[in-house]
């Protein structure tokens, strides 16, 4: 009998996944892991990585196996794909023996299309026998970049996966990342050794995030401002650098109202777990976490991402802004941003463990981060310049929509080194921006006096700019490389050899200036481009969704995005078959939830999902061996002679035996291992240094 023909790749793309067209590099890449070839992908969040190793996982014959830093979110990725009838599960930690062997089963009996699992799993000895027992469709590595050690995700056992070339030689391989230079991406290429691999470099560009960054006044009621006038009700994440400020912000933000949670890895692993629940399947939580978090997070319609401590690189700064709007819809990345950030930041690359070079390279970095930080530029010129990318003004960020100006900052340079000058040579001390402050603006302050700092020359002679002007000052000499932080741990500052030519009358100084900039008014849940007429039925349906999204104790998301529930708002269809014309509505889709949808569109009340069964779509392949023939089966059985231009695996060659015939695998995995659902420990700060200084 004629095997059935494989789908195509734009086949999968209509009928399981609801998209009418690929997007940018996606055919290309899909076309060359189809063929059988690896590939490196560097794509901006929200730029459709997934399809690119899903698709051709679905067209190639056997298993695409998926390696993920985090198993705490294998479960909702698993959730996603079992929604649009793709057959996936995963293995982890969180599973029973009873489990893992039906997962086992499944895998041997050809009823699962994709198997995700964490980095360490994959090199057990008894993961690796099992995968030889199986027709592996591709290798898919998310989240490449935690391979390489000068990055800001680095994980030790993503060094590990040099094996996969080893031992499966002929299994296409496809990495991808959201965020990586140049040099990161040399790294992954040589560390995972994809030598040969096709490189694929998407635009970095994410035109619906508005970058801003603002002085840090008084961060907490500046968030809160921009929440309530911007985004009441939106979700959205707000980044700290310590434990103590995440606590403390999140129990601010909860006094005045907001929905916050704080997130950590010094949380109990069941409280983390709830929260990260909560912010999946719950509308309008605002997370608010050090970096341990964030990183998978597949919730497209966070609205907002705020930092209220500087961020360590741009890259850091690229991803953590990133895991807004998703969606496409407008988002905002919003940074507070001042003097004492600068010193902390210093402070911590002093204080930290490695040796010169180790420490020149997170210099460097910062002082990326700095310039973005300070330029009188449009923010996301210089954001993509950084990644090797060019691009024109946006017109969007906060330096188009109010440009700040440019002043000769000479004349206050010249007396803020000569303080620090003075205080050195004639005292022999050193102070942080607060003390040397006060001596220019002439302040009489307990300390001043006991000090005798009222004799200096440069007393009294910066009356011309506040302090706040002066911070200024302090922060953008710092990031110019004009004023360092000593590394005594005190924040106290010194001179460089590059202050010299401003203290001689040999260089000029420019400083920006901050203007002032009109708070934007509330866009809430109905964007700008929403005609009036289309909001009640956008929010009918928001509603329908989350009624919908509890009942299956799923994420709102994995029903519909807000994308798609815009189209149906726009486009009112009143058929099956035009509600399967817009995007994000595919096959199984249209068929769980296209009636209820039609209801709404015609003011009924429709019906509500049945709830889910425990475990469905997670652990095991019980429910999606129901799916239509299986995923992209809405084309016909997956056929023989799909496209796999390699050699069967060992067992296939010799004829594997039942899955049963010898001890179940796994065994050999303690029951609890590191939590890879968060950063390493050296990612966050456990207490602010003391801020006297500043």
């Amino acid at each position: 009998m004629t095997a059935t023909a494989a789908p195509t790749p734009q086949q999968v793309l209509e009928r399981v996944f609801g998209y009418p067209a690929f997007r940018g590099e996606q055919q290309q890449i899909i076309d060359h892991v189809v063929g059988g070839g690896d590939a490196l992908v560097l794509m901006p969040t929200g730029g459709g990585k997934s399809l690119c190793y899903q698709i051709p996982a679905l067209v190639r014959r056997g298993v695409g196996v998926v390696i993920s830093p985090l198993i705490a979110l294998m479960k909702d990725q698993v959730d996603a794909l079992d929604a649009v009838g793709v057959r996936a599960v995963f293995l982890n930690s969180t599973q029973g023996p009873d489990e893992r062997r039906e997962v086992e089963r499944a895998l041997l009996a050809g009823e699962v299309d994709m198997l995700y699992m964490a980095p360490e799993r994959v090199t057990v000895p008894s993961t690796a026998e099992l995968l030889d027992r199986l027709d592996v469709a591709l290798f898919a590595i998310d989240e490449a970049h935690c391979v390489s050690q000068w990055g800001h995700d680095f994980r030790p056992d993503y060094l590990a996966l040099s094996m996969l070339h080893e031992r499966w030689p002929t299994v296409p391989r496809i990495a991808l990342t959201a965020t990586a230079t140049a040099a990161t991406a040399r790294e992954i290429e040589q560390r995972l050794q994809l030598g040969e691999a096709r490189r694929f470099v998407a635009s970095f560009d994410r035109p619906n995030i508005q970058y801003r960054i603002e002085p840090k006044n008084q961060p907490v009621q500046q968030l809160l401002q921009l929440i309530r006038t911007e985004h009441p009700g939106d979700a959205g994440i707000v980044y700290c650098l310590s434990r103590a400020s995440v606590e403390k912000t999140a129990q601010q933000l909860a006094d005045h109202g907001i929905a916050a949670l704080p997130y950590h890895a010094g949380l109990d692993a069941r409280v983390r777990a709830n929260h990260q629940s909560r912010f999946l399947r719950e509308e309008g939580i605002v997370m608010v976490a050090t970096i341990a978090f964030g990183m998978g997070i597949d919730k497209p319609d966070v609205r907002f991402v705020a930092h209220l401590d500087l961020p360590k690189s741009v890259e850091g700064y690229y991803q953590e802004t990133g895991r807004a709007g998703r969606d496409g819809l407008p988002s905002t990345a919003w940074l507070a941003y001042g003097l004492q950030d600068v010193v902390q930041q210093r402070q911590m690359i002093d204080r930290s463990e490695g040796d010169g070079a180790h420490k020149r390279r997170m210099s460097q970095l910062l002082d990326a981060m700095l310039a973005l930080c300070e330029t009188v530029e449009c923010r996301r010129v210089q954001l993509l310049a950084y990644f090797g990318q060019q691009s024109e003004r946006c017109g969007n960020c906060d330096t188009c929509l109010a440009p700040p100006e440019s002043w000769d900052g000479t004349i206050p340079a010249q007396k803020l080194l000569s303080t620090v000058v003075r205080l050195e040579r004639e005292r022999r001390q050193r102070y942080g921006a607060g003390q040397i402050i006060d001596i220019l603006l002439g302040k009489r302050t307990p300390r001043v006096e006991q000090l005798g700092h009222a004799d200096l020359a440069t007393f009294g002679i910066g009356g011309d700019l506040s302090d706040q002007d002066w911070r200024g000052v302090v922060r953008q000499l710092l990031a110019q490389g004009l004023l360092a932080v000593h590394g005594d741990g005190y924040g106290t500052l010194v001179i460089t050899e590059a202050s010299a030519e401003v203290l001689g009358g040999k260089r000029e100084v420019r400083l920006r200036r901050e203007v002032a900039r009109p708070t934007r008014s509330s866009k809430r849940s109905a964007p700008s481009d929403l005609p009036a007429d289309a909001v009640p039925l956008f929010e009918r349906l928001r509603a329908w969704r989350a009624a919908t999204a509890r009942a299956l104790g799923a994420p709102a998301y994995i029903v519909f995005g807000d994308a798609t529930l815009r189209g149906v708002a726009l486009t009112t269809p009143s058929t099956l078959d035009e509600l399967g014309q817009i995007s994000g509505v595919g096959a199984r889709k249209l068929e769980q939830f296209g009636e209820s949808v039609l209801a709404v569109v015609r003011g009924e009340d429709p019906p509500i999902a049945e709830p889910a069964e425990p475990g469905d779509g997670a652990t095991s392949a019980s429910s999606s061996s129901n799916a239509s023939s299986g995923t992209s089966r809405a084309s016909g059985a997956r056929s023989s002679g799909r496209t796999a231009s390699r050699a069967p695996s060992r067992s296939r060659a010799a004829g594997a035996a039942p899955a049963f015939a010898e001890a179940p695998p796994f065994d050999d995995i303690p029951p609890d291992t590191v939590p890879y659902d968060d950063a390493p420990p050296y990612d966050e700060f456990d207490a602010p240094p003391p801020d006297d200084q500043y």
